[in-house]
């Protein structure tokens, strides 16, 4: 069996942008082989999601939730390409799920391109710290895993969708964009809690 590497599931996403988890998927059932785990994406419309989501998306929508009782409240927007879609019971029902997530899973930001480089820094440090005296290949791979763990609670698209955690939020998104065939954004949102300390 042939090792899955993050480096190889990063390249497949770069080539294909299906979901990480997909990508991952597909590379275990393919033993590692990436023209045909590019094929299996492929056969399962994943691929071809990725090609929509460099299309311009203007059009969508700007939904709220409040949440227990008025503690929690949620605004995001997000964007596809037709009003038509905007419109869509689907779409709606996707965006609906997306607030719900925001409210109970409380991301500090959509991607991991939008956490500060001070915060990467700080984490790096913490985790170099807990790897001190392990060989160093085994140190990198412990601190790149702790990395991405780090970024899977933290970033909107990395981490587990709360109505089905074997899925990321990234690959529910991609589905969503093979199912409308418009691309689909998740543009900005911002969560607020009563009480929580003011920056």
């Amino acid at each position: 069996m042939a090792e899955i590497t993050a480096e190889l599931v990063k390249n497949l996403r770069e080539k294909t942008n299906a979901g990480m988890m997909d990508c991952k998927r597909a590379l275990v059932d393919a033993n590692g082989d990436m023209a045909k785990a590019e094929n299996l994406l492929r056969e399962k419309g994943m691929a071809s999601a990725g090609k929509k989501a460099s299309r311009v998306a203007k059009e969508g929508t700007i939904a709220s939730y409040i949440h227990l009782q008025g503690k929690v409240g949620v605004l995001v927007e997000i964007n596809c390409e037709t009003d038509f879609v905007a419109k869509n019971e689907i779409f709606r029902e996707f965006v609906k799920d997306i607030t719900l997530h925001i409210a109970a899973a409380n991301p500090s930001c959509i991607r991991r391109e939008e956490v500060p480089a001070s915060t990467i820094d700080n984490e790096r440090q913490i985790y170099t710290a807990q790897v001190q005296g392990k060989p160093e290949n085994i140190a990198n791979k412990i601190l790149e895993g702790k990395l991405d763990k780090f970024f899977s609670t933290t970033c909107l698209l990395e981490q587990a969708f709360i109505k089905n955690p074997d899925i990321t939020v990234n690959d529910l998104v991609t589905a969503k964009i093979a199912e409308l065939g418009e691309n689909i954004i998740i543009r900005r949102f911002v969560r607020y809690m009563v009480g929580e300390e003011i920056a």
